[in-house]
């Protein structure tokens, strides 16, 4: 007759689900925390740590975030566990993302992403582009980030101004870790980008040399 032990399986992680009120990061207490307006994580209290840590969650912890009200999601890293209990702070551009208000309550969960190979962005502004390496500025950024996800407007800060860049495309999925990872980035040519380029073509007027002009 056979005897099976308990252990006969690994212990496989469970979900980490619990509701939220959400602020964003300007109301979080204390010095102001330009480490987190800046990035794509969030701050949460330090019994999620506990519970997250009870539950054997892998790490790196991602999480997907759901305002239930209007269904839309994000996924996000965490940067502390300092928040008060019942409350967790997002960056600005999350919050808007989300369609969330001050005080609104957010479902977090904690979710395993694959490792992104993929993304594609398109600036909200042709003044993206206006710096000297774009690439190279949005790839330092988003160091600051744990995941993208398919749809987002994030926001990077270069030079004491704030740009806003849509999120077009990842892969393998429409959500993925980009944490120490190999990623190829592309753009999409800027929101009003033609519209700019006309503007500064030449009409026939300014082609037009004046004679005088070429007078030594």
């Amino acid at each position: 007759m056979f005897q099976f032990g308990f252990n006969m399986f690994p212990e496989m992680p469970r979900l980490f689900n619990t509701t939220y009120r959400v602020f964003s990061v300007a109301m979080l207490p204390g010095n102001e925390r330009q480490d987190v307006e800046n990035g794509g994580k969030i701050i949460m209290p330090p019994s999620a740590l506990e519970q997250l840590t009870r539950l054997n969650i892998n790490y790196p912890m991602l999480f997907k975030l759901t305002n239930t009200k209007t269904d839309r999601k994000t996924h996000c890293g965490v940067l502390e566990f300092v928040a008060d209990e019942g409350n967790v702070y997002l960056p600005l551009w999350m919050m808007n993302n989300l369609v969330l208000e001050e005080n609104d309550f957010i479902q977090v969960e904690s979710v395993s992403l694959p490792v992104g190979t993929f993304s594609k962005f398109q600036p909200l502004s042709p003044d993206f582009l206006d710096i000297t390496n774009p690439k190279a500025v949005l790839e330092n950024c988003l160091r600051t980030f744990a995941c993208l996800t398919t749809g987002d407007v994030i926001a990077v800060k270069y030079n004491q101004k704030v740009y806003e860049l849509c999120v077009l495309e990842t892969k393998p999925s429409n959500a993925i870790s980009i944490i120490e990872c190999d990623m190829n980035v592309e753009f999409a040519p800027p929101v009003g980008y033609q519209e700019r380029e006309q503007e500064k073509k030449p009409t026939e007027e300014d082609m037009v040399v004046d004679p005088a002009d070429l007078m030594p």
